[in-house]
C-alpha cells in the first residue's frame, strides 16, 4: 500500500514561483564570468515538468511579470507539456531572478526576487480552477519564505483537514536557508509539513532545520500526521513511511554533473509512482531513476531515459538493482 488516498481523478496543480536563472557558461566564479546562461529556476515547475515527461497531466499555477523574463519562463515549462494557462501576469510586478555562483565549495545562489510577481500570491486562488478540481496540490517549503500572502495561502491549503480535502497534499520541505529570519523556518516548516498527506525531506535538512542528531526513524516520529513521508538520504537512499512501515530503496550510482533539481526530480517520480498505483518500492525506484536524469545535466531538467529502460530498472529484481547502486 502507499499510505494515502489519492482521488481517482484530476490533475496535478503544482504551485510556486519560477524565476529566470543567470548561470556562468562555462561554470566558474560568477565575479570571474564573461558570459552568463539564460535558463529557468522554479522547484515546482520542476516537479510539474517531469509529472509531465512520466504522463501524469500537471499544471503550474503561479504569476509572472509582464516583462520578457516572464515569458521565456511560460515558454520554457510550457514546452514540457505543462498547463501554463492559469499563469497570472502582473503588470505591476517583477518576474523574480535568480543568479548562480559556481566555487570550489559548490554553488551559491544570488536572489533578485523580492516584490516579484509570485510573491503576491495569496489563499484566493485556492477558489477557483485549477485548484478545484485537481487530483494533488503540490507546494514547497520555499513559498512560505516569499511573503505574508504566501505563507496565508499555504496556511489555508493546510489548515482544512486532510479527509475534508478533495484533493491530496503533497510538501517538499525543501527548505532555503537565505529565505528566512534567522530560527523562523523550523517551527514553520514543521507545522506546514505535518499537515500534508505526502512530505518529502531530506535527511540533512532536517537535520539542520530540526536536530543535528536525528535519525530517518527520528524524522518520521517529528511528523506523524502525513500519511507518507519521504526522507531521502542523499546520494544513498530514501525512505519512504506509512502505517504500514518503512520501505528503503538505495539510490542509482551516477556521475553527478550539477546537484540542483535532483530533489524535485525525485519528487516528481516518485508521485507519478503513486497516481499510477505502483507500490512503494516501485515508485521510490521511479524517484530515483527520474533523480539521475536532473544529475546528469547542468539545467534542472534533463531527459528521462526511453520507456523501456525504465521500466526494465523498475522491474529489476533486488539484487540486481542494489548492483547498480553505490
Amino acid at each position: 500500500m502507499n499510505g494515502t488516498p489519492l482521488p481517482a481523478e484530476g490533475r496535478v496543480v503544482c504551485v510556486g514561483e519560477t524565476m529566470a536563472a543567470l548561470t556562468p557558461d562555462p561554470p566558474e566564479p560568477l565575479e570571474h564570468a564573461d558570459r552568463l546562461r539564460l535558463a529557468v529556476a522554479g522547484a515546482e515547475s520542476n516537479v510539474a515538468m517531469y509529472l509531465a515527461d512520466h504522463g501524469i497531466p500537471a499544471v503550474w499555477l503561479s504569476a509572472v511579470g509582464d516583462d520578457p523574463l516572464g515569458r521565456r519562463v511560460l515558454a520554457a515549462v510550457a514546452s514540457a507539456g505543462v498547463d501554463v494557462s492559469y499563469v497570472r501576469t502582473d503588470p505591476r510586478r517583477p518576474t523574480g531572478l535568480m543568479v548562480k555562483d559556481p566555487g570550489p565549495d559548490g554553488t551559491r545562489v544570488h536572489y533578485h526576487r523580492s516584490r516579484s510577481a509570485a510573491s503576491a500570491l495569496g489563499p484566493d486562488l485556492l477558489d477557483r480552477e485549477p485548484v478545484s478540481t485537481a487530483r494533488l496540490l503540490h507546494f514547497t517549503g520555499i513559498t512560505p519564505a516569499l511573503s505574508a500572502s504566501c505563507r496565508a495561502l499555504m496556511a489555508r491549503a493546510l489548515d482544512t483537514p486532510s479527509g475534508a480535502r478533495p484533493y491530496a497534499i503533497s510538501f517538499d520541505v525543501n527548505h532555503r536557508a537565505a529565505l528566512w529570519p534567522d530560527g523562523t523556518a523550523a517551527p514553520v516548516l514543521q507545522r506546514l509539513a505535518n499537515r500534508a498527506d505526502i512530505v518529502f525531506v531530506g535527511l540533512d535538512e532536517a537535520q539542520t532545520l530540526w536536530g543535528a542528531d536525528l535519525t530517518t526513524e527520528d524524522v518520521r516520529i517529528l511528523l506523524p500526521g502525513p500519511g507518507t513521508v519521504v526522507v531521502k538520504d542523499g546520494a544513498r537512499s530514501a525512505t519512504a513511511f506509512t502505517a504500514d512501515g518503512p520501505a528503503t530503496v538505495p539510490a542509482l550510482r551516477t556521475t553527478v554533473v550539477e546537484p540542483v533539481g535532483a530533489g524535485d526530480a525525485f519528487a516528481a517520480g516518485f508521485l507519478a509512482g503513486l497516481l499510477r498505483g505502483e507500490p512503494l518500492t516501485r515508485a521510490l525506484r521511479r524517484g530515483h531513476i527520474t533523480a539521475v536524469s536532473a544529475l546528469k545535466v547542468t539545467g534542472d531538467h534533463g531527459p528521462l531515459p526511453p520507456p523501456a529502460e525504465t521500466e526494465h530498472l523498475l522491474t529489476l529484481p533486488d539484487t540486481a538493482w542494489r548492483s547498480l547502486t553505490r
